[in-house]
């Protein structure tokens, strides 16, 4: 493709690379670049893509995009890279969002079940949908795995490609935080936008909670309609902000457009009326918790606003499944039970063991740790949660990364002192968690939380395999 067609809408200030220029590939990494490529230099976290500039024309660059042109390189002068690399990359792959109904979800949490159960609803409707998200993107029914919530602008629209090219006639993907401040989603217009709810995470990024809401109401600046939780506390000022017409839900507030009443938990499932607008439909839900209601009610608002009746969505709600890592039943032929949940923020933790109070006939155990070199000031509050919720609190490791678990751990500790509750601290999550399952009492309900979940755990940036899955089934293994 030539230059000047990747370049095409892209705001240039001055250019001294060729536009008839053939480019083999687009790329901002310039560990990958290869002859005849074009570099685009990034701003990142730890690092500065232009400090490798020169190691990308050395490679075969033949220009490069960037903020600041060192003199004498064939460069591409723009004033925001990472917008330029996601207007480079619709280019590239044909703005291949153009061609699909885009639905987006923001929030702290709920988000990758409310997608799940969108793409359930829309392929009971007879479309072909494709999913982004944490725990893996999906087109139809296959599986490609992926590392972030919203990938790199250069990875999703090769993604919207993919899905494009297969058949896909909707994407539902979660929208974080970071992918609207560092423009990631630049340039898509989504259908749908809507926003779950706003608790503690991510302020080692954003800094304050005002930033980090503010972050997430930019979704409604691109999106033709937007869905907002109403019992959420940053509800108002969400409406307030957006830019487009919102339709709202609520399981306390008779004033939104979609509630739920007659709210009925269970041990396997939730049951509820939907009610909008004149029309009510009965809905039962196999996935435990009240903040399944919450997660249904966003995500039937979505549909709504693409069209679709509301007696259609409550009926295929029905035969929705949960998520994999979303209050996850480990099969263990014991008389006790293990759950895995990604439960990893205050807000998440307290969900899902009032969730599991709910059922639970005998203890709640819950087994969980803090990531490490993210924000510091939840960790205490995690700990007075669990202490508070549970039973027994199991106090590990969880993706410690470049930080001493010892000292994370710590500060988990200093929420947790004055509580009552018996607790075990052991470093090593494997052991912690063969500990637990050998403590385990009759009908107790062991909690496993946090992104063990993920398959990996990341030390010292090493990541090591470690599904928690083979980690329950080995404890049977070796005891058998």
């Amino acid at each position: 493709m030539k230059l000047q067609e990747l370049l095409r809408g892209v705001a240039v200030k001055n250019s001294t690379a060729a536009d008839d220029l053939e480019i083999c590939e687009v790329r901002y990494d310039s560990r990958a670049v290869q002859a005849g490529d074009l570099f685009v230099a990034i701003r990142g976290f730890a690092t500065d893509g232009h400090q490798y500039i020169g190691k990308a024309l050395e490679q075969g660059a033949v220009a490069v995009v960037c903020e600041e042109a060192p003199a004498g390189v064939p460069a591409v002068v723009v004033e925001n890279a990472r917008q330029a690399l996601a207007e480079i990359a619709a280019n590239r792959f044909g703005h291949p969002a153009d061609s699909m109904v885009m639905l987006g979800v923001t929030g702290t949490n709920g988000k990758t079940t409310t997608t799940y159960l969108v793409k359930h609803m829309l392929e009971d409707a007879g479309h072909k949908v494709g999913l982004i998200g944490t725990n893996q993107n999906l087109i139809g029914d296959e599986v490609i795995e992926t590392e972030r919530t919203t990938p790199e602008s250069y990875e999703l629209h090769a993604l919207f490609a993919r899905m494009r090219d297969a058949g896909c006639t909707h994407v539902v993907m979660e929208v974080s935080s970071h992918s609207l401040v560092l423009d990631r989603v630049h340039g898509i217009r989504f259908a749908v936008g809507a926003f779950t709810n706003l608790t503690q995470d991510h302020l080692d990024f954003h800094k304050t909670m005002e930033e980090y809401r503010k972050a997430k109401a930019m979704l409604f600046a691109i999106s033709d309609k937007g869905v907002i939780d109403l019992d959420d506390d940053a509800a108002q000022a969400m409406l307030e902000d957006a830019k487009c017409p919102c339709l709202t839900f609520s399981c306390e507030k008779d004033a939104a457009d979609l509630t739920a009443k007659n709210i009925r938990l269970h041990a396997d499932g939730v049951e509820f009326v939907a009610a909008t607008k004149g029309e009510i439909a009965r809905v039962k839900l196999p996935i435990p918790g009240h903040f399944s209601v919450e997660n249904a009610l966003a995500a039937l608002g979505m549909v709504l606003q693409t069209g679709m009746p509301l007696s259609d969505a409550a009926h295929s709600l029905a035969t929705a499944k949960g998520v994999k890592g979303r209050v996850e039943v480990v099969p263990t032929n014991t008389d006790y039970t293990v759950l895995i949940d990604y439960a990893h923020t205050p807000d998440g933790v307290e969900n899902v063991l009032r969730a599991v109070r709910g059922f639970a006939k005998g203890r709640v155990v819950a087994l969980f740790g803090c990531g490490g070199d993210r924000d510091r000031t939840k960790r205490p509050k995690m700990g007075k949660i669990a202490a508070e919720l549970a039973d027994f609190c199991v106090v590990t490791s969880d993706n410690p990364r470049t930080e001493d678990p010892n000292a994370i751990i710590d500060d988990i500790l200093e929420g947790m002192k004055g509580t009552k509750t018996p607790m075990q601290v052991i470093v090593d999550r494997p052991e912690a968690i063969h500990w637990a399952l050998a403590h385990a009492k009759k009908d107790d309900v062991i909690v496993l939380m946090g992104k063990g979940h993920e398959t990996y755990q990341e030390v010292n940036h090493v990541k090591h395999h470690m599904d928690e899955r083979e980690i329950v089934a080995s404890f049977f293994d070796n005891k058998g």
